[in-house]
């Protein structure tokens, strides 16, 4: 689903507004997270549902390595850090560039391995990095929560899910937890429709 398709903008957004400001008026903060972020794999698995496992999985490992770096008493910690950038950017590379390598390996070796046609998860550069950020942050310790509703809604938002910008965790959960900001404004509603 693309932002300016008609599926977005008269049904999709209006939907997910909608549901979330009455959530929002309710009081139901944790509502309305889980709102978001169920709108949020939706939004993502429009385009192609076979791909959800793919970000959920990597959320849940990329959170498990970075509830780990955030126990101060952790031995080894930059092994599990160094684990887990080396995960995300072997998933990132093996997406990207898989093909290309067997494509480049049958060309020079003149082989025939089978390429595995693999298309390209929509927005994984971003998800990956961003999880990337975090592990960093983790790692040097200014992540103060771990909590696993509010870090999947940092990776999932759809509004940056797909396109960017790469945002770290202390730059967007603040503005997920205070009431004042999640009111209905009139000037923000018309910036962002803008």
């Amino acid at each position: 689903m693309l932002f300016n398709s008609y599926e977005f903008i008269f049904i999709f957004m209006p939907v997910v507004l909608l549901i979330y400001y009455i959530l929002i008026k309710q009081k139901l903060i944790l509502g309305s997270k889980i709102w978001i972020v169920i709108s949020s794999l939706f939004f993502y698995s429009w385009w192609n549902i076979a791909y959800l496992p793919l970000i959920i999985g990597s959320i849940l490992f990329n959170y498990l390595i970075g509830t780990l770096l955030s126990v101060k008493t952790l031995e080894k910690k930059k092994l599990v850090f160094i684990f887990g950038l080396v995960v995300n950017i072997s998933i990132l590379l093996f997406f990207k560039y898989a093909d290309f390598m067997i494509s480049n390996v049958n060309l020079l070796t003149d082989s025939k391995f089978q390429l595995l046609k693999i298309i390209l998860p929509l927005g994984i550069s971003f998800f990956t990095i961003t999880q990337i950020a975090y592990l960093v942050d983790c790692y040097e310790g200014l992540i103060k929560e771990m909590s696993l509703l509010n870090y999947t809604l940092f990776v999932t938002f759809f509004p940056h899910l797909l396109m960017g910008p790469i945002l770290h965790h202390k730059q967007m959960m603040p503005q997920f937890d205070s009431l004042k900001q999640k009111l209905f404004n009139h000037k923000n509603m018309y910036a962002g429709i803008f």
